[in-house]
């Protein structure tokens, strides 16, 4: 099973920009999606975007779509969301996560998460 560690969390003013990024240890196969989600304190986590394979293939949530970019390196086994415009909304912890399809990571058919980092954004 993959390892996912997340890194680039922390406290940001409204209007500010993060990049989170997410390192895999191994791959479980030999193409994978990968998304993030997140999850706000008192609520449900939350699908934010997903990238295929070859990353020429993604999505977002509507709340985030036009502020932030999913992208990755697969030499590197790390993908990353650039996230633009910040508002107080976006604060919750940020997971990263492996699937077998893109669909699947929209979906929420997750093989492998992340232990997740923590997104403030102040007003």
């Amino acid at each position: 099973q993959v390892q996912l560690v997340e890194s680039g969390g922390g406290l940001v003013q409204a209007g500010g920009s993060l990049r989170l990024s997410c390192a895999a240890s191994a791959r479980t196969r030999s193409t994978y999606a990968m998304g993030w989600f997140r999850q706000a304190q008192g609520k449900e986590r939350e699908f934010v975007a997903a990238i295929s394979w070859g990353g020429a293939s993604t999505n977002y949530a509507d709340s985030v779509k036009g502020r932030v970019l999913i992208s990755r390196d697969n030499a590197k086994n790390t993908l990353y969301l650039q996230m633009n415009s910040l508002k107080p909304e976006d604060t919750a912890v940020y997971y990263c996560a492996v699937a077998a399809t893109r669909p699947a990571v929209v979906a929420g058919t997750i093989d492998s998460w992340g232990q997740g980092t923590q997104v403030t954004v102040s007003s």
